[in-house]
Protein backbone atom coordinates (compact mmCIF):
# COMPACT_ATOMS: atom_id res chain seq x y z
CA UNK A 1 0.00 0.00 0.00
CA UNK A 2 1.20 3.69 -0.88
CA UNK A 3 2.72 5.40 1.95
CA UNK A 4 0.14 8.13 1.41
CA UNK A 5 -2.77 5.69 1.86
CA UNK A 6 -1.11 4.51 5.06
CA UNK A 7 -1.10 8.51 5.91
CA UNK A 8 -4.57 8.68 5.49
CA UNK A 9 -5.95 5.28 7.10
CA UNK A 10 -3.66 6.51 10.51
CA UNK A 11 -5.58 10.17 9.97
CA UNK A 12 -8.95 8.38 10.19
CA UNK A 13 -8.07 6.24 12.54
CA UNK A 14 -7.16 9.47 14.47
CA UNK A 15 -10.62 11.01 13.84
CA UNK A 16 -12.54 8.03 15.02
CA UNK A 17 -10.44 8.22 18.22
CA UNK A 18 -10.88 11.66 19.05
CA UNK A 19 -14.93 10.56 18.85
CA UNK A 20 -14.37 7.39 20.90
CA UNK A 21 -12.94 9.63 23.72
CA UNK A 22 -15.13 12.48 23.69
CA UNK A 23 -18.14 9.65 23.91
CA UNK A 24 -16.41 7.38 26.38
CA UNK A 25 -15.39 10.46 28.60
CA UNK A 26 -18.83 11.14 28.97
CA UNK A 27 -20.39 8.12 29.38
CA UNK A 28 -17.83 7.40 32.06
CA UNK A 29 -18.95 10.90 33.58
CA UNK A 30 -22.96 10.02 33.43
CA UNK A 31 -23.22 12.89 30.33
CA UNK A 32 -22.36 15.60 33.00
CA UNK A 33 -18.74 16.70 32.15
CA UNK A 34 -18.28 18.93 35.37
CA UNK A 35 -17.35 15.42 36.71
CA UNK A 36 -14.61 15.70 34.60
CA UNK A 37 -11.25 16.39 35.19
CA UNK A 38 -10.43 18.48 32.13
CA UNK A 39 -13.02 19.56 28.84
CA UNK A 40 -14.21 16.63 26.94
CA UNK A 41 -12.00 18.05 23.68
CA UNK A 42 -8.85 16.94 25.52
CA UNK A 43 -10.14 13.61 26.12
CA UNK A 44 -10.57 13.10 22.19
CA UNK A 45 -7.40 14.92 21.56
CA UNK A 46 -5.42 12.59 24.03
CA UNK A 47 -7.26 9.15 21.96
CA UNK A 48 -6.44 11.05 18.71
CA UNK A 49 -2.41 11.82 19.64
CA UNK A 50 -1.90 8.69 20.63
CA UNK A 51 -3.39 6.81 17.67
CA UNK A 52 -1.84 9.15 15.09
CA UNK A 53 1.76 10.34 16.37
CA UNK A 54 3.69 6.89 16.87
CA UNK A 55 2.08 4.95 13.90
CA UNK A 56 3.64 8.59 11.47
CA UNK A 57 6.20 7.96 13.57
CA UNK A 58 6.89 4.52 12.13
CA UNK A 59 5.89 5.55 8.60
CA UNK A 60 8.35 8.71 8.27
CA UNK A 61 11.28 6.31 9.94
CA UNK A 62 10.32 3.72 7.42
CA UNK A 63 10.91 5.96 4.42
CA UNK A 64 13.71 7.14 5.48
CA UNK A 65 15.29 4.02 6.10
CA UNK A 66 13.96 2.18 3.00
CA UNK A 67 16.54 3.33 0.60
CA UNK A 68 19.38 2.56 2.44
CA UNK A 69 17.85 -1.23 2.54
CA UNK A 70 16.84 -1.00 -0.71
CA UNK A 71 20.08 -0.73 -2.09
CA UNK A 72 21.33 -3.45 0.13
CA UNK A 73 18.76 -6.10 -1.18
CA UNK A 74 20.23 -4.82 -4.82
CA UNK A 75 23.43 -5.44 -3.90
CA UNK A 76 23.11 -9.00 -2.61
CA UNK A 77 21.41 -9.65 -5.43
CA UNK A 78 24.03 -8.43 -8.21
CA UNK A 79 26.50 -10.80 -9.25
CA UNK A 80 30.44 -9.49 -7.20
CA UNK A 81 31.80 -9.56 -10.91
CA UNK A 82 29.65 -6.89 -12.09
CA UNK A 83 30.70 -4.75 -8.75
CA UNK A 84 33.87 -5.33 -8.87
CA UNK A 85 34.33 -2.20 -10.66
CA UNK A 86 33.82 0.50 -8.11
CA UNK A 87 33.36 3.14 -10.38
CA UNK A 88 30.13 1.79 -12.01
CA UNK A 89 28.61 0.60 -8.47
CA UNK A 90 26.26 3.67 -8.57
CA UNK A 91 25.29 3.37 -12.64
CA UNK A 92 24.64 -0.25 -11.67
CA UNK A 93 22.12 0.11 -9.01
CA UNK A 94 20.87 3.43 -10.78
CA UNK A 95 19.95 0.62 -14.13
CA UNK A 96 18.40 -2.04 -11.51
CA UNK A 97 16.18 0.58 -10.13
CA UNK A 98 15.17 2.19 -13.66
CA UNK A 99 14.53 -1.70 -14.80
CA UNK A 100 12.57 -2.74 -12.14
CA UNK A 101 10.08 1.04 -12.50
CA UNK A 102 10.00 -0.42 -16.20
CA UNK A 103 8.84 -3.58 -15.24
CA UNK A 104 6.14 -2.47 -12.53
CA UNK A 105 4.74 -0.34 -15.06
CA UNK A 106 4.70 -3.04 -17.91
CA UNK A 107 2.95 -5.25 -15.19
CA UNK A 108 0.13 -2.47 -14.34
CA UNK A 109 -0.58 -1.97 -18.40
CA UNK A 110 -0.58 -6.12 -18.89
CA UNK A 111 2.38 -6.32 -21.70
CA UNK A 112 4.17 -8.89 -19.64
CA UNK A 113 2.73 -12.81 -19.25
CA UNK A 114 3.06 -14.35 -16.27
CA UNK A 115 5.97 -16.31 -16.95
CA UNK A 116 7.96 -13.64 -18.28
CA UNK A 117 6.91 -11.75 -14.65
CA UNK A 118 8.29 -15.42 -12.92
CA UNK A 119 11.47 -15.36 -14.65
CA UNK A 120 12.61 -11.52 -16.14
CA UNK A 121 16.28 -12.44 -16.55
CA UNK A 122 15.37 -15.50 -18.31
CA UNK A 123 13.09 -13.88 -20.72
CA UNK A 124 15.15 -10.49 -20.72
CA UNK A 125 15.37 -10.25 -24.63
CA UNK A 126 11.43 -10.83 -24.84
CA UNK A 127 10.79 -8.51 -22.03
CA UNK A 128 13.17 -5.47 -23.59
CA UNK A 129 11.42 -5.67 -26.90
CA UNK A 130 7.84 -5.40 -25.66
CA UNK A 131 9.31 -2.07 -23.30
CA UNK A 132 10.66 -0.42 -26.47
CA UNK A 133 7.97 -1.40 -28.05
CA UNK A 134 5.39 0.17 -25.57
CA UNK A 135 7.88 3.33 -25.07
CA UNK A 136 8.33 2.64 -21.54
CA UNK A 137 12.05 3.57 -20.77
CA UNK A 138 14.34 1.59 -18.93
CA UNK A 139 18.33 0.86 -18.71
CA UNK A 140 19.47 0.44 -22.42
CA UNK A 141 22.30 -1.84 -21.07
CA UNK A 142 19.99 -3.44 -19.00
CA UNK A 143 21.55 -7.39 -19.19
CA UNK A 144 19.51 -10.95 -17.75
CA UNK A 145 21.60 -10.41 -14.26
CA UNK A 146 19.89 -6.50 -13.80
CA UNK A 147 16.64 -7.98 -14.58
CA UNK A 148 17.13 -10.69 -11.99
CA UNK A 149 18.10 -7.69 -9.91
CA UNK A 150 15.55 -5.73 -10.71
CA UNK A 151 12.85 -8.53 -9.69
CA UNK A 152 14.68 -8.81 -6.42
CA UNK A 153 14.47 -5.77 -6.12
CA UNK A 154 10.85 -4.66 -7.25
CA UNK A 155 9.90 -8.20 -4.31
CA UNK A 156 11.72 -6.55 -1.57
CA UNK A 157 10.17 -3.14 -2.05
CA UNK A 158 6.63 -4.78 -2.52
CA UNK A 159 7.92 -7.23 0.69
CA UNK A 160 8.76 -3.95 2.71
CA UNK A 161 5.23 -2.09 1.69
CA UNK A 162 3.59 -4.97 3.61
CA UNK A 163 5.39 -4.84 6.80
CA UNK A 164 5.35 -1.02 6.76
CA UNK A 165 1.53 -1.48 6.89
CA UNK A 166 0.74 -3.61 9.68
CA UNK A 167 2.88 -2.05 11.40
CA UNK A 168 1.98 1.30 11.14
CA UNK A 169 -1.72 0.40 11.54
CA UNK A 170 -0.78 -2.18 14.36
CA UNK A 171 0.73 0.73 16.13
CA UNK A 172 -2.16 3.13 14.96
CA UNK A 173 -4.67 0.62 16.59
CA UNK A 174 -2.86 -0.19 19.64
CA UNK A 175 -2.39 3.44 20.27
CA UNK A 176 -6.22 4.03 19.98
CA UNK A 177 -7.34 1.36 22.25
CA UNK A 178 -4.60 2.04 24.69
CA UNK A 179 -5.23 5.91 24.99
CA UNK A 180 -8.98 5.00 25.05
CA UNK A 181 -8.78 2.38 27.75
CA UNK A 182 -7.29 4.49 30.33
CA UNK A 183 -9.80 6.96 30.33
CA UNK A 184 -11.31 7.75 33.60
CA UNK A 185 -13.25 10.78 35.34
CA UNK A 186 -10.01 11.78 37.25
CA UNK A 187 -7.82 11.03 34.37
CA UNK A 188 -5.49 14.14 33.85
CA UNK A 189 -6.54 14.60 30.14
CA UNK A 190 -5.05 17.93 29.37
CA UNK A 191 -1.68 17.60 31.52
CA UNK A 192 -1.15 14.94 28.79
CA UNK A 193 -1.90 16.93 25.89
CA UNK A 194 -0.17 19.58 26.00
CA UNK A 195 2.77 17.62 27.39
CA UNK A 196 2.39 15.64 24.34
CA UNK A 197 2.07 18.80 22.14
CA UNK A 198 5.15 20.16 24.16
CA UNK A 199 7.09 17.36 22.75
CA UNK A 200 5.72 17.74 19.39
CA UNK A 201 7.36 21.26 19.71
CA UNK A 202 10.29 20.65 20.91
CA UNK A 203 10.94 17.72 17.95
CA UNK A 204 9.83 19.92 15.42
CA UNK A 205 12.16 22.72 16.65
CA UNK A 206 15.47 20.13 17.01
CA UNK A 207 14.66 19.33 13.33
CA UNK A 208 16.58 22.27 12.32
CA UNK A 209 19.33 21.76 14.44
CA UNK A 210 19.50 18.44 13.40
CA UNK A 211 19.56 18.98 9.72
CA UNK A 212 22.72 21.06 9.87
CA UNK A 213 24.17 19.03 12.24
CA UNK A 214 23.82 15.98 9.46
CA UNK A 215 24.68 18.70 6.61
CA UNK A 216 28.23 19.54 8.53
CA UNK A 217 29.14 15.63 9.56
CA UNK A 218 28.15 14.62 5.88
CA UNK A 219 30.51 17.47 4.71
CA UNK A 220 33.37 16.67 7.51
CA UNK A 221 32.98 13.24 6.93
CA UNK A 222 33.25 13.23 2.71
CA UNK A 223 36.24 15.93 3.14
CA UNK A 224 38.00 14.11 5.67
CA UNK A 225 38.45 11.30 2.49
CA UNK A 226 39.13 14.30 0.18
CA UNK A 227 42.57 15.52 2.05
CA UNK A 228 42.96 11.89 2.63
CA UNK A 229 43.70 11.39 -1.45
CA UNK A 230 44.96 15.32 -1.64
CA UNK A 231 47.39 17.22 0.07
CA UNK A 232 45.36 19.84 2.21
CA UNK A 233 47.93 22.42 1.97
CA UNK A 234 47.78 22.37 -1.81
CA UNK A 235 44.72 22.71 -1.55
CA UNK A 236 44.29 25.81 0.49
CA UNK A 237 47.35 27.68 -0.75
CA UNK A 238 47.50 26.50 -4.59
CA UNK A 239 46.78 29.30 -6.85
CA UNK A 240 45.57 26.80 -9.73
CA UNK A 241 42.58 25.14 -10.35
CA UNK A 242 42.52 21.96 -12.97
CA UNK A 243 40.74 19.57 -12.16
CA UNK A 244 41.93 16.25 -14.48
CA UNK A 245 39.76 12.85 -13.88
CA UNK A 246 42.89 10.42 -14.49
CA UNK A 247 45.44 11.97 -12.15
CA UNK A 248 47.23 15.35 -12.34
CA UNK A 249 44.99 17.54 -11.22
CA UNK A 250 45.56 21.03 -9.81
CA UNK A 251 42.88 21.99 -7.21
CA UNK A 252 43.55 25.04 -5.40
CA UNK A 253 40.94 26.93 -3.92
CA UNK A 254 41.88 30.31 -3.83
CA UNK A 255 41.23 31.45 -7.45
CA UNK A 256 37.79 30.35 -5.97
CA UNK A 257 37.40 32.76 -3.20
CA UNK A 258 38.86 35.34 -4.94
CA UNK A 259 36.09 35.07 -7.40
CA UNK A 260 33.70 34.50 -5.13
CA UNK A 261 34.52 37.68 -2.74
CA UNK A 262 35.03 40.18 -5.62
CA UNK A 263 31.90 39.05 -7.38
CA UNK A 264 30.32 39.57 -3.98
CA UNK A 265 31.84 42.57 -3.13
CA UNK A 266 30.63 44.48 -6.36
CA UNK A 267 27.13 42.93 -5.62
CA UNK A 268 27.01 44.31 -1.88
CA UNK A 269 28.23 47.86 -3.50
CA UNK A 270 25.10 47.79 -5.41
CA UNK A 271 22.54 46.26 -3.50
CA UNK A 272 23.47 47.90 0.19
CA UNK A 273 23.04 51.58 -0.89
CA UNK A 274 20.65 51.54 -2.78
CA UNK A 275 18.26 49.02 -0.74
CA UNK A 276 19.13 50.81 2.57
CA UNK A 277 18.36 54.24 0.85
CA UNK A 278 15.26 52.76 -0.90
CA UNK A 279 13.99 51.44 2.68
CA UNK A 280 14.87 54.64 4.61
CA UNK A 281 13.06 56.55 1.91
CA UNK A 282 10.03 54.31 1.93
CA UNK A 283 9.57 54.19 5.58
CA UNK A 284 10.54 57.93 7.02
CA UNK A 285 10.10 60.13 3.49
CA UNK A 286 7.37 59.00 1.21
CA UNK A 287 3.72 58.90 1.89
CA UNK A 288 1.20 55.90 2.29
CA UNK A 289 -0.08 56.02 -1.24
CA UNK A 290 3.46 56.15 -2.67
CA UNK A 291 4.94 53.74 -0.36
CA UNK A 292 1.97 50.79 -1.00
CA UNK A 293 3.20 51.25 -4.93
CA UNK A 294 7.14 51.51 -4.48
CA UNK A 295 7.25 48.15 -1.71
CA UNK A 296 5.95 45.77 -3.67
CA UNK A 297 7.22 46.79 -7.06
CA UNK A 298 11.24 46.49 -5.15
CA UNK A 299 10.08 43.26 -3.78
CA UNK A 300 9.10 41.96 -7.57
CA UNK A 301 12.65 41.30 -8.23
CA UNK A 302 13.42 38.61 -5.46
CA UNK A 303 10.68 36.86 -7.33
CA UNK A 304 11.88 36.26 -10.36
CA UNK A 305 13.79 33.31 -11.39
CA UNK A 306 18.05 33.63 -11.30
CA UNK A 307 18.14 32.15 -14.89
CA UNK A 308 15.83 35.27 -15.81
CA UNK A 309 18.63 37.52 -14.00
CA UNK A 310 21.24 34.99 -15.96
CA UNK A 311 19.95 35.45 -19.59
CA UNK A 312 19.42 39.37 -18.68
CA UNK A 313 23.53 39.35 -17.67
CA UNK A 314 23.88 37.05 -20.13
CA UNK A 315 22.31 38.87 -23.36
CA UNK A 316 21.50 43.02 -21.97
CA UNK A 317 24.52 43.85 -18.82
CA UNK A 318 27.27 41.52 -20.56
CA UNK A 319 27.79 42.99 -23.96
CA UNK A 320 26.59 46.35 -22.88
CA UNK A 321 29.40 46.14 -20.47
CA UNK A 322 32.04 45.25 -23.08
CA UNK A 323 30.83 47.63 -25.84
CA UNK A 324 30.74 50.61 -23.36
CA UNK A 325 33.10 49.94 -21.07
CA UNK A 326 35.56 47.17 -21.47
CA UNK A 327 36.76 47.49 -25.04
CA UNK A 328 36.99 51.52 -25.62
CA UNK A 329 39.01 51.31 -21.94
CA UNK A 330 41.04 48.19 -22.92
CA UNK A 331 40.20 45.82 -20.00
CA UNK A 332 38.63 43.41 -22.04
CA UNK A 333 37.07 41.90 -24.89
CA UNK A 334 34.43 39.50 -23.22
CA UNK A 335 30.58 40.19 -22.12
CA UNK A 336 31.31 37.44 -19.33
CA UNK A 337 33.03 39.10 -16.77
CA UNK A 338 32.89 39.73 -12.78
CA UNK A 339 31.49 42.97 -13.21
CA UNK A 340 28.51 41.71 -15.03
CA UNK A 341 28.18 39.38 -12.73
CA UNK A 342 28.27 41.41 -9.94
CA UNK A 343 25.95 44.41 -11.19
CA UNK A 344 23.35 41.65 -11.82
CA UNK A 345 23.38 40.31 -8.89
CA UNK A 346 23.45 43.35 -7.07
CA UNK A 347 20.12 44.08 -8.52
CA UNK A 348 18.72 40.68 -7.35
CA UNK A 349 20.11 41.80 -3.95
CA UNK A 350 18.14 45.04 -3.38
CA UNK A 351 14.94 43.78 -2.51
CA UNK A 352 16.65 41.72 0.36
CA UNK A 353 18.23 44.96 1.56
CA UNK A 354 15.37 47.37 1.10
CA UNK A 355 12.50 44.69 2.60
CA UNK A 356 14.21 44.08 5.83
CA UNK A 357 15.71 47.41 6.18
CA UNK A 358 12.56 48.97 5.67
CA UNK A 359 10.49 46.34 8.26
CA UNK A 360 13.44 47.21 10.71
CA UNK A 361 13.30 50.83 10.46
CA UNK A 362 9.65 50.86 10.94
CA UNK A 363 9.63 48.73 14.17
CA UNK A 364 11.76 52.35 15.77
CA UNK A 365 9.61 53.67 18.62
CA UNK A 366 8.30 56.53 17.52
CA UNK A 367 8.84 58.49 20.42
CA UNK A 368 12.39 58.51 19.75
CA UNK A 369 11.66 60.26 16.41
CA UNK A 370 9.69 62.99 18.41
CA UNK A 371 11.83 63.22 21.22
CA UNK A 372 14.75 64.23 18.18
CA UNK A 373 13.00 66.23 16.55
CA UNK A 374 12.02 68.15 19.81
CA UNK A 375 15.21 68.80 20.88
CA UNK A 376 15.63 70.65 17.43
CA UNK A 377 16.85 68.04 15.09
CA UNK A 378 15.89 68.22 11.56
CA UNK A 379 14.51 64.98 9.82
CA UNK A 380 17.68 64.15 7.86
CA UNK A 381 19.39 64.61 11.53
CA UNK A 382 16.71 62.07 13.01
CA UNK A 383 17.24 60.03 9.92
CA UNK A 384 21.03 59.33 10.59
CA UNK A 385 21.68 60.10 14.09
CA UNK A 386 18.83 57.99 15.86
CA UNK A 387 16.73 55.96 13.72
CA UNK A 388 19.65 54.45 11.67
CA UNK A 389 21.81 53.59 14.92
CA UNK A 390 18.50 52.12 16.50
CA UNK A 391 17.77 49.92 13.91
CA UNK A 392 21.93 49.06 13.45
CA UNK A 393 21.35 45.44 14.47
CA UNK A 394 18.31 44.67 11.77
CA UNK A 395 20.31 46.66 9.11
CA UNK A 396 23.28 44.30 9.68
CA UNK A 397 21.36 41.28 9.32
CA UNK A 398 20.13 42.49 6.76
CA UNK A 399 23.35 42.52 4.91
CA UNK A 400 24.10 39.75 6.28
CA UNK A 401 21.57 37.84 4.24
CA UNK A 402 22.30 39.66 1.55
CA UNK A 403 26.11 39.05 1.72
CA UNK A 404 25.45 34.88 1.82
CA UNK A 405 22.78 34.69 -1.04
CA UNK A 406 24.96 36.27 -2.75
CA UNK A 407 28.59 33.73 -1.96
CA UNK A 408 25.78 31.24 -2.48
CA UNK A 409 24.64 32.63 -6.07
CA UNK A 410 25.11 30.10 -8.71
CA UNK A 411 23.29 30.80 -12.07
CA UNK A 412 24.20 34.58 -12.23
CA UNK A 413 27.58 33.45 -11.81
CA UNK A 414 27.77 30.49 -14.64
CA UNK A 415 25.90 32.48 -16.87
CA UNK A 416 27.51 36.40 -16.40
CA UNK A 417 30.83 35.64 -15.29
CA UNK A 418 32.03 32.47 -17.05
CA UNK A 419 33.81 29.86 -15.64
CA UNK A 420 37.08 30.72 -15.66
CA UNK A 421 39.04 30.04 -12.11
CA UNK A 422 41.69 32.92 -11.66
CA UNK A 423 43.28 35.25 -9.88
CA UNK A 424 42.99 38.97 -11.66
CA UNK A 425 42.29 42.81 -10.48
CA UNK A 426 40.67 43.53 -13.74
CA UNK A 427 36.60 43.48 -13.07
CA UNK A 428 36.04 43.36 -16.67
CA UNK A 429 37.68 39.42 -16.99
CA UNK A 430 35.74 35.97 -16.53
CA UNK A 431 36.12 34.06 -13.35
CA UNK A 432 34.36 31.70 -11.34
CA UNK A 433 32.82 30.88 -7.76
CA UNK A 434 32.78 28.21 -5.36
CA UNK A 435 29.30 27.65 -6.02
CA UNK A 436 29.88 27.29 -9.45
CA UNK A 437 32.73 24.25 -9.26
CA UNK A 438 30.57 22.51 -6.67
CA UNK A 439 28.49 21.63 -9.62
CA UNK A 440 30.64 21.26 -12.17
CA UNK A 441 32.33 18.42 -10.00
CA UNK A 442 29.20 16.88 -9.23
CA UNK A 443 27.86 16.86 -12.86
CA UNK A 444 28.00 13.98 -14.93
CA UNK A 445 28.98 10.42 -14.37
CA UNK A 446 31.56 10.62 -11.79
CA UNK A 447 33.74 8.64 -9.62
CA UNK A 448 33.19 9.35 -5.83
CA UNK A 449 36.73 8.38 -5.00
CA UNK A 450 38.46 10.60 -6.98
CA UNK A 451 39.58 13.74 -5.44
CA UNK A 452 38.68 15.32 -8.47
CA UNK A 453 34.57 14.55 -6.94
CA UNK A 454 35.69 14.66 -3.58
CA UNK A 455 36.79 17.76 -4.05
CA UNK A 456 32.86 19.39 -4.08
CA UNK A 457 32.37 18.69 -0.34
CA UNK A 458 35.79 20.30 1.23
CA UNK A 459 34.31 23.51 -0.99
CA UNK A 460 30.96 23.23 0.29
CA UNK A 461 32.36 22.97 3.63
CA UNK A 462 34.91 26.02 2.79
CA UNK A 463 31.28 28.08 1.64
CA UNK A 464 30.25 26.95 4.87
CA UNK A 465 32.72 27.89 7.09
CA UNK A 466 32.84 31.54 5.17
CA UNK A 467 29.84 32.04 6.51
CA UNK A 468 29.68 31.02 9.71
CA UNK A 469 32.35 33.92 10.07
CA UNK A 470 30.22 36.31 8.55
CA UNK A 471 27.83 35.43 10.92
CA UNK A 472 30.11 36.17 13.91
CA UNK A 473 31.60 39.58 12.45
CA UNK A 474 27.88 40.59 13.06
CA UNK A 475 26.99 39.20 15.74
CA UNK A 476 30.11 41.47 16.79
CA UNK A 477 29.22 44.56 15.48
CA UNK A 478 25.40 44.00 16.66
CA UNK A 479 26.36 43.67 20.33
CA UNK A 480 28.85 46.32 20.26
CA UNK A 481 26.65 48.96 18.81
CA UNK A 482 23.79 47.71 20.72
CA UNK A 483 25.13 48.96 23.88
CA UNK A 484 25.07 52.58 22.99
CA UNK A 485 21.02 52.55 22.76
CA UNK A 486 19.84 50.29 25.43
Amino acid sequence: MPAIWIALIILALAVVGYVLGVKRALSLAGGDSRRLHSRTTYYGWNVALFAAVPALLVLVLWLIAQPVMLERAMSGAIPEDMLSEGANRSLIIADVRNTANALSAAEQKGLLSAAELADPAGNADAIKAKLTDAGIRFASGATPQIFAAAEHYSASQSTGRKVITVLALLAAVAGLAFATMRIHPEFRARNVVETFIKGLLIACSSIAILTTVGIVLSMLFETGHFFQAYPWTDFFFGTTWSPKFGGGSQLGILPLIWGTLYISVIALAVSVPVGLFAAIYMSEYASSRVRSVVKPAIEMLAGIPTIVYGLFALITVGPMLRDYFAQPLGLGSSGSSVMTAGLVMGIMLIPFVSSLSDDIINAVPQSLRDGALGLGSTQSETVRKVVLPAALPGIVGAILLAASRAIGETMIVVMGAGAAAKMNLNPFEAMTTITVKIVSQLTGDTDFRAPETLVAFALGLTLFVITLALNIVALYVVRKYREQYE
